[in-house]
């Protein structure tokens, strides 16, 4: 993607927004920025990778708080990049549809149908959500997913039996990262725009596989040094 283009799927649209710092009194807004400054000066212009939790985005007050935050990073010079979770939304959804969560040593077991509810989730509504409010704050993000751009290779993972340490328990779709490509993440960054992360990997053969989004933010920050 060339600097001129659009970036592909913004998965959003943008809108008039009040400014991050709205509601905030000047002089608790000087007091933070003095405050800030040297921080602000010791890290312009290098990316901080943001892990964003399920269980953080149940309160609407905390969520337009979360992207008014990240919108104020990217303003004062820093470039925020997004990684979110979404495990109580996978719960639901998977609760509507009948079907029970499943975990073994704390990891989702991700058969075909959860792996397209996790997608639908993550992908489809989550991500979506994220965008929404970073844009209605006055940002310019991009949701992606680890198969845009070649973002996120990932291998199935494979996890040894506590009883039997020679077996390997197959949990399905869950992926472990072989790569990471920032490309597409330093582009958006250095054309102003916000990415925002779903931590969904893709294999070699196209196929997908849900990962930990702890692991994918500290890799995410590893490769991009931040």
């Amino acid at each position: 993607m060339s600097a001129e283009q659009q970036p592909p799927d913004s998965r959003a649209g943008s809108s008039e927004a009040p400014p991050a710092t709205q509601g905030v009194p000047p002089s608790l807004k000087a007091a933070i920025l003095a405050e800030a400054m040297p921080y602000i000066r010791r890290f312009h212009g290098r990316i901080v990778v943001v892990k964003y939790g399920g269980n953080a985005m149940t309160d609407e007050k905390l969520k337009q708080s979360f992207a008014r935050d990240v919108v104020l990073l990217k303003l004062v010079g820093l470039n925020p990049v997004v990684v979110h979770g979404g495990g109580p939304q996978i719960e639901q959804l998977l609760a509507r549809v009948g079907k029970k969560g499943e975990f073994v040593q704390g990891m989702r077991v991700t058969d075909a149908e959860t792996m397209d509810i996790v997608e639908m989730v993550l992908a489809g509504k989550v991500n979506k959500e994220i965008v929404e409010l970073i844009n209605h704050a006055g940002g310019r993000a991009v949701g992606l997913t680890g198969q845009d751009g070649g973002l996120i290779r990932a291998r199935r993972m494979k996890i040894a039996s506590k009883d039997r340490p020679d077996e390997a328990i197959d949990i399905g779709q869950v992926g472990e990262i072989e790569k990471i490509d920032p490309g597409i993440i330093q582009t958006l960054t250095a054309n102003g725009f916000i990415p925002v992360i779903a931590p969904i990997g893709s294999g070699e053969e196209g196929e997908t596989y849900n990962i930990n989004a702890d692991v994918v933010a500290g890799k995410v920050a590893e490769v991009l040094k931040a």
